[in-house]
């Protein structure tokens, strides 16, 4: 219930910022940022160092309805595999959802099994079959 009412609230506040939505997380002493580009529809996980694109973990979809995502794919570059870099995207995703009331398709393979570790969160409430 505890995360829920966070999630609500958290919801919340990315609604009063900009287009942009960024979340922090702190991933083996590392900080990691996600931000939301809404125009490009994909969410990013961009090294704190600042360095370049090639580098940067995505998650993508696209709109296939008026409240329907499809969430198609998860890409994380070699040197970021297993820190928790994908879970963090998928975490983004999720909550994106939960704050646009969306419903969505599961494309990808490893949003499939973010939900699945991830019972406790409702997440299959929001996908469609």
């Amino acid at each position: 219930m505890a995360f829920k009412i966070f999630s609500r609230l958290t919801a919340l506040n990315l609604r009063l910022k900009s287009q942009t939505a960024a979340f922090s997380a702190l991933n083996s002493g590392c900080s990691l940022t996600v931000e939301h580009d809404r125009e490009n529809r994909r969410f990013t996980v961009t090294p704190s160092s600042g360095a370049g694109g090639h580098d940067c973990a995505v998650l993508h979809y696209r709109f296939t309805g008026e409240k329907e995502v499809d969430l198609l794919s998860t890409y994380v570059p070699e040197t970021y595999r297993g820190q928790g870099v994908a879970a963090l995207l998928s975490k983004a995703a999720m909550d994106f959802l939960v704050e646009e009331n969306l419903k969505a398709h599961i494309s990808c393979w490893y949003i499939k099994k973010y939900i699945k570790e991830h019972p406790q969160q409702d997440y299959k409430e929001l996908v469609i079959p």
